[in-house]
């Protein structure tokens, strides 16, 4: 007998969420800006934006896009658009205007919400471009409508729950070779699968009070409903800086936390990080970029043995593998530069160009299988072929795994650049290059940086008698592209290397940065 949709269908991130709520409800969720939300109070905010969105005119797969910082008003809004089925799209909070605009028409968004404190400028901007029906702002602004303020208005009890276990849950943006996003579509089963691995796998503490100090769009953000399906609390940052992490551990009893390389490299380089207690801190999960394993012993010395790596990509987010913090282990110096083991429920191996297994010890392509992973790309039917060919999603990391089953990251297949945890494309920075009246050709790769694990650097040849200088070419990107994505430094070539295809040789330009490195990644 066949299943059927409906009796063996997945649930949905709205049905967590309201799980949670009616848990917990007494319990305190949500502390940031000076406002501390019980379960309940949270729940209210919640429904009370859903009305709104639904008050708008908004229905189930409606595209809604966020550019916001860490705010309670902020997520209340992103789970009030879980709860009505929305297609969420957070916009990244560094990127460019010309970027963040071409999000919002792949997309197809029909409402932006805009944390005006801190994007008000750029909010102003994309509103002016016509390209959304509806701008709400998180506070008052000299545009859009004051999304607290009219959501304040409307009844706070349950809204209508019409999310179906197939609908598509977030559209998450991320570089492609044309140098245009690409936008990943993730279901709810994806959600669902990441969620339920992190509660099986991620070693929680007794009591989960997370502190989230990178951004609620991005890695930050995975870990709220797994802590709230705990009846924990989690509390919002700022702006992170090693000070301020110690103090708000201390203050709020933070158990746990999630922290990119160069974070846990700002802690250690702190002149007084001995002088506060960490004691309470069970768990610091790390990962979005490659760790230094000197600087992790460093790390394990001085802090304890609470880390846990977590591996994965936009395309199989959070959970693709993980190292343990018992794995963390100083008399395994080896498994310092390990991202663990696949988590339960994937299946994840180490493939040739003919997708056959390679043998342990020797380097494969690590593709993912599983429900943890994607449906595919909005609107590119060529490139989701290519990265799910042979039933596999293929990640690009190049790896090798050890006889007791450790995968260690060896390489990148795509010329991805990991700074200070934010995905910097290549080509996108090349692209953006190219677009420069005095450039004819650039290669753009990522050199060790102690702090950043990759500094963006572009290698450039000019055109015949054309001249700029390195900060004109720096700026033009920053304009087009981005801080992020900016080069920290630009090299003048006379030429590039070429592979016998007529190919970039980015191989030999690494080298001259990674030479001595048992791997190209930092």
């Amino acid at each position: 007998m066949g299943d059927t949709g409906q009796l063996y269908g997945c649930t949905t991130v709205a049905a967590l969420y309201r799980s949670a709520f009616k848990t917990f409800a007494d319990r305190e969720a949500l502390v940031g800006q000076d406002i501390r939300l019980t379960y309940g109070e949270l729940e209210a905010r919640c429904h009370q934006i859903a009305r709104l969105f639904l008050s708008i005119g908004l229905r189930r797969q409606d595209g809604i896009a966020m550019l916001a910082g860490n705010r309670v008003d902020a997520m209340a809004a992103i789970i009030a658009a879980q709860l009505l089925g929305l297609r969420y799209t957070a916009l990244h909070p560094l990127g460019s205007a010309e970027d963040q605009a071409f999000v919002l028409r792949d997309a197809g968004i029909q409402a932006l919400v805009i944390d005006t404190p801190r994007h008000g400028e750029r909010g102003a901007a994309l509103a002016g471009l016509g390209i959304v029906r509806h701008v709400l702002t998180l506070g008052p602004a000299p545009f859009g409508t004051d999304l607290v303020a009219a959501a304040a208005t409307m009844d706070a009890g349950d809204s209508p729950l019409d999310v179906q276990a197939g609908d598509v849950f977030k559209i998450g943006y991320t570089g492609g070779t044309t140098g245009k996003s690409k936008g990943v579509v993730q279901s709810h089963r994806t959600a669902v699968t990441m969620t339920l691995q992190q509660l099986a796998c991620w070693e929680w503490p007794d009591e989960a009070r997370f502190l989230a100090t990178t951004p609620i769009s991005h890695a930050a953000g995975a870990a709220i409903l797994p802590t709230f399906l705990q009846g924990g609390t989690v509390v919002f940052m700022d702006k992170y800086d090693p000070l301020a992490f110690l103090e708000a551990v201390a203050r709020h009893r933070i158990t746990c936390t999630f922290l990119v390389p160069s974070q846990i490299y700002g802690l250690l380089d702190f002149a007084g990080l001995a002088d506060h207690d960490l004691s309470g801190l069970h768990r610091i999960w790390y990962g979005a970029a490659p760790i230094a394993p000197a600087r992790l012993a460093e790390a394990i010395g001085r802090i304890g043995r609470i880390f846990g790596q977590i591996y994965g990509q936009a395309e199989a987010p959070m959970t693709v593998t993980y190292l343990r913090a018992d794995e963390h282990d100083p008399a395994r110096p080896h498994l310092m530069g390990s991202c663990g083991r696949p988590i339960p429920g994937n299946d994840v191996r180490l493939l040739d160009t003919q997708l056959r297994e390679v043998p342990p010890g020797e380097i494969g392509e690590l593709c993912v299988r599983g429900p943890l992973v994607m449906s595919g790309y909005l609107n590119r039917p060529e490139e989701t072929a290519k990265t799910l060919a042979g039933d596999w999603l293929h990640t690009g990391d190049m790896a090798r795994r050890d006889a007791a089953g450790y995968l260690y990251l060896v390489d990148r297949a795509k010329d991805m650049i990991i700074s200070g945890g934010f995905n910097v494309y290549s080509s996108e920075v090349e692209n953006c290059l190219a677009a420069h009246p005095a450039v004819a050709m650039s290669a753009v790769i990522g050199v060790p940086h102690a702090k950043w694990g990759e500094a963006v650097t572009a290698l450039v040849v000019l055109k015949p008698d054309a001249s700029v200088t390195e900060q004109a070419l720096i700026d033009f990107v920053t304009a087009h592209k981005g801080v992020v994505c900016a080069p920290k430094s630009v090299s003048f070539e006379t030429a590039l290397p070429l592979t016998s295809l007529g190919k970039l040789d980015k191989k030999s330009l690494r080298a001259r940065y990674w030479g001595g490195q048992d791997r190209q990644v930092s």
